[in-house]
């Protein structure tokens, strides 16, 4: 009787502890499930490396944490994805600003034309401008980090040598590279990576505004012929990684810090893969035949001069709206000389 008693004991102990919310102490806590999109193609570095940072926080988080993996645009589009972080629709996703036209004004300031060299370099700076000025219209997601291309540049199905080539061409832009192809008298046609090619594929466009990976990475080298390497007016592209606001904030703070130890791990590790890209892009649209056309010291600066506008343009938008447009532009300026040392 002794020790059915214990056993009776036992079980009551493990009712009255279920009936106040205590689960034994045998049980494992269920894992934080969490859903992430991604529009690049899955074969596309960063999307890889956004797979990778996923299984580096699972990894971390000890199985806390266990993150579904959506790319390519299968849960969200790239214009897409930053509403639906917001509306919950994705926890988290990554994208492109520029997507949303005219809606994050500060942050645009980092997609002007201003001779970014590369990827590493772009990528240093935006993140430094972001970190500086935390702009207000960032406020609704978790920022985990932000990233930038390689030199944004003009590539055609028919040959540029010089601005007045571009005059009169349809060109493939998003965001400030819209108003770039603009004043060098192209006619901007908005669009998103995801359907570019087909667009060159059917004349649609005659060209596009993008940093040299695409020629592979989205394998645009198969409908342009040429590459124009305007570094002089090179800008590049202010991606992001966010979250949803509240599922980071439901999130243990040991989680959290997890979280914001791995995304500052993988802010060089993207500025990394879009240089190894553009050279993979390079060496691609050279293996099919096309050709790649530098312009002169002299031509560069008629490119140069043709788009002081869209600076100058922007800083009187941005001053406009109580953001200190010119000291936004000054600061990334600042950042390039810095980090091209």
């Amino acid at each position: 009787m002794k020790g059915r008693g214990h056993v009776l004991v036992f079980f009551l102990v493990i009712a009255v502890g279920m009936m106040f919310g205590f689960a034994p102490q045998a049980a494992q806590a269920k894992a934080i499930e969490l859903s992430y999109a991604n529009f690049f193609p899955p074969s596309h570095i960063q999307a890889k490396l956004g797979q990778s940072w996923a299984k580096e926080i699972e990894k971390r988080t000890n199985g806390k944490v266990k993150i579904t993996y959506y790319p390519g645009g299968s849960l969200l589009k790239g214009p897409k994805v930053y509403d639906g972080i917001v509306n919950g629709i994705a926890d988290i996703g990554m994208s492109v600003l520029a997507y949303s036209r005219g809606r994050f004004l500060a942050m645009a300031a980092f997609d002007l034309p201003l001779g970014y060299p590369n990827g590493k370099v772009a990528t240093r700076v935006v993140n430094d401008f972001y970190k500086k000025f935390k702009p207000k219209e960032l406020s609704d997601v978790k920022m985990l980090y932000v990233f930038g291309h390689g030199p944004g540049i003009l590539h055609t199905k028919k040959p540029v040598y010089k601005i007045e080539d571009i005059k009169g061409l349809k060109i493939r832009a998003t965001g400030n590279s819209a108003k770039v192809a603009q004043a060098l008298g192209a006619v901007p046609v908005a669009m998103s990576q995801g359907h570019a090619y087909e667009a060159l594929q059917k004349g649609v466009v005659d060209g596009t505004f993008a940093p040299i990976e695409v020629l592979k990475g989205w394998k645009q080298a198969e409908v342009i012929k040429y590459t124009t390497e305007c570094y002089s007016i090179a800008y590049s592209t202010g991606f992001f990684v966010a979250m949803n606001l509240q599922k980071w904030n439901a999130l243990p703070k040991d989680v959290q810090k997890v979280f914001e130890e791995v995304s500052e791990e993988w802010i060089p590790k993207t500025g990394a893969a879009w240089d190894s890209s553009d050279a993979e892009g390079r060496k691609f649209t050279l293996s099919l035949g096309n050709k790649i056309i530098p312009l002169s010291k002299e031509e560069s600066a008629r490119w140069a001069k043709a788009i002081t506008s869209v600076i100058a343009n922007y800083e009187k938008k941005a001053e406009a709206k109580g953001l200190p447009g010119k000291d936004y532009v000054k600061f990334l300026q600042n950042g390039i000389k810095k980090y091209s040392k």
